[in-house]
């Protein structure tokens, strides 16, 4: 399982997972976010470059791999891979949604760039910490 984890807020529920389905775990992140970590999880530090980590994880999966990232455009790219691809939030990432979900991404980037305000992501709650736990056991309950 790979993570990428310079803004993921479930990483502790990600390790104890990981731990309880003796799953291998790799951490990327940037140089720029220290992170304190146990030392049985593995980490990769990458450059502070805005796609370092996301090239990084697109070379170090494989078909059959699992990836925790909020990126889109990262998510289609791995789900081309056969990358089982979750959210923070515990959604799974689907091949179907992600033209409407990048055309969405597009817009939005379209129209801060013309200086409009766009709304951000809503606020993490525990509600989408449990339903990430959920999503993730479930995915690691059947093998992917």
């Amino acid at each position: 399982m790979y993570v990428d984890a310079d803004s993921c807020p479930v990483k502790e529920e990600i390790i104890k997972l990981c731990g309880q389905y003796e799953k291998e775990l790799v951490f990327v992140f940037s140089y720029a976010h220290n992170m304190f970590l146990p030392e049985h999880v593995k980490t990769v530090q990458v450059d502070v470059d805005k796609e370092a980590a996301d090239l990084y994880l697109l070379q170090a999966v494989s078909r059959g791999d699992v990836c925790i990232s909020q990126d889109h455009a990262l998510a289609s790219l791995l789900l081309i891979k056969g990358v089982t691809v979750l959210s923070p939030r515990g959604h799974v990432y689907m091949e179907e949604e992600m033209a409407s979900m990048l055309q969405s991404r597009y817009a939005a980037q379209k129209a801060r760039r013309a200086g409009r305000k766009t709304k951000g992501p809503r606020k993490f709650t525990a509600t989408d910490r449990e339903q990430f736990v959920h999503a993730l056991e479930l995915v690691l309950s059947t093998g992917n």
